[in-house]
């Protein structure tokens, strides 16, 4: 069907209480030949959607109630499959997960990008024909998290929202990737809270921060007597997850032994405590996180092919705060109030001089980065107002952030052996991330061999 017959043959409801905003959408749409119903308030949109027959809805969040997610909610209560487009002005993670979870096929959020707004209206009739004649059952409606702990209202982070409310419901396993600091963990609770099993136990564990030994009983759990110290049996991870969710966090950096553990796991969600021979069955969803290119692992022959298909079932990406530096400001207020009242200051502002330092900043560490440098700039901000000298950021690249990454370590036990050859390793990594996995640029950028990066990542 021609793009043109898509519009001419449909019925477009478009429900907001912003009378620019309803002429806009009338024009706009009155030139494609669609039918365009307006409606002022939720009520009034309620009254059009009972008596009229509709191809799509375009429905405000924030409006005379009932709002667009309550008249979504409607729609699918009353069985009425139409494509629904939630439009808003508040483009949070709460807003956006909530909407795509409740089933909403999209969201445009004001002010409207004129380019993106009528070729989603088009996709969004091009998905009713398809649908027309499924038959689909109402979405689970769900509360959403009062606090927004994922902050962002880029494009890219808005990609992730609506990633994370389309596998919510599900039991896939996902594979969260990206830098570190960038919140994969948030994201793994976001992603389990907004879950069936959201009122089920979390549970995370730090793969890299344990031995191989120590992980495999911290997972599976072990039995009275199974090695010296164990003087009771102990629950694993796996089991204390049962019904709700599990976390492997750094999931790339366990050894292969584990790796082959874990891939049986996954497969047969069964398994025995370190010292038993009694097979324990779990209901868990496993959630997974790495900095690494797994892949690139796999390639490298130090991480089981079939191992990453396993956990590679759903990829979510959490992008880097250098591609999304328009969520800058908003984080910093979002840790500037933070800091503000956990640390019983007044209240503090930000210079515009401080804005433009944070805009203008690399953030290798990312959001966790960016968060410390609020809390430090809290801490040492005078008379209300936190300036670039209280951001100290031309020291974080430089010996004093080193100085406090070695004192941190060192307060860790680390010898001077396992503190170089965690440095060395750390270097390595980063380099391979930041010339996206290729050995033979980060090799040349560290002045290294390739065969010494692979011998040493």
């Amino acid at each position: 069907m021609a793009t043109a017959d898509i519009f001419i043959d449909s019925t477009i409801l478009v429900a907001d209480d912003e009378p620019a905003l309803l002429d806009l959408f009338e024009d706009m749409l009155g030139e494609t030949g669609a039918r365009v119903i307006l409606a002022r308030s939720g009520s009034e949109a309620i009254e059009i959607i009972n008596k009229q027959a509709l191809d799509l809805a375009i429905l405000d969040v924030r409006m005379p109630e009932p709002g667009g997610l309550a008249l979504l909610k409607h729609l699918r209560e009353k069985n009425i499959d139409i494509p629904v487009l939630i439009v808003t002005g508040f483009s949070s993670s709460s807003i956006a997960i909530e909407s795509t979870h409740r089933g909403a096929f999209d969201y445009l959020t004001k002010p409207f990008d004129l380019d993106i707004v009528l070729p989603t209206i088009e996709r969004a009739l091009e998905h009713r024909r398809k649908a027309q004649n499924a038959q689909s059952a109402p979405a689970r409606p769900t509360t959403p998290d009062p606090r927004d702990t994922i902050i962002g209202q880029s494009t890219v982070m808005q990609q992730v929202y609506k990633m994370i409310g389309r596998v919510a419901d599900s039991d896939a396993t996902v594979l969260i990737t990206g830098e570190s600091g960038t919140g994969k963990e948030l994201v793994a609770h976001t992603i389990h809270s907004t879950s069936p099993r959201r009122d089920m136990p979390f549970v995370a564990v730090n793969c890299a921060a344990l031995t191989e030994t120590l992980l495999e009983t911290e997972l599976f759990g072990h039995e009275k007597g199974a090695f010296t110290g164990a003087t009771a049996r102990r629950k694993g991870r796996f089991e204390q997850a049962h019904t709700g969710t599990i976390f492997l966090d750094e999931i790339g950096e366990i050894s292969p032994v584990m790796q082959k553990k874990l891939l049986r796991v996954l497969q047969e969600k069964s398994f025995e405590r370190v010292g038993g021979n009694v097979t324990i069955t779990v209901d868990v969803r496993v959630l997974a996180a790495t900095n690494r290119n797994l892949w690139q692992e796999v390639l490298a022959g130090r991480f089981r092919e079939d191992l990453y298909y396993r956990l590679h079932v759903i990829n979510l990406h959490m992008p880097p705060l250098r591609e999304r530096k328009e969520d800058i400001p908003l984080l910093a207020e979002h840790f500037l109030n933070r800091f503000q009242q956990r640390h019983h200051t007044p209240p503090i502002r930000l210079t515009q001089e401080a804005r433009d330092a944070l805009m203008n900043h690399s953030w290798t560490g990312n959001v966790r980065q960016l968060e410390n440098t609020i809390e430090r700039a809290v801490v040492l901000s005078q008379d209300g107002l936190v300036t670039p000298e209280h951001l100290l950021l031309d020291q974080q690249a430089g010996p004093a952030m080193l100085d406090v990454a070695v004192a941190d370590l060192l307060r860790q036990n680390y010898t001077l052996d396992k503190l170089l050859s965690f440095t060395q390793q750390a270097a390595f990594r980063i380099a391979l991330q930041q010339h996206d996995g290729n050995y033979e640029l980060a090799a040349r950028a560290l002045g290294v061999d390739v065969a010494t990066l692979k011998a040493g990542v």
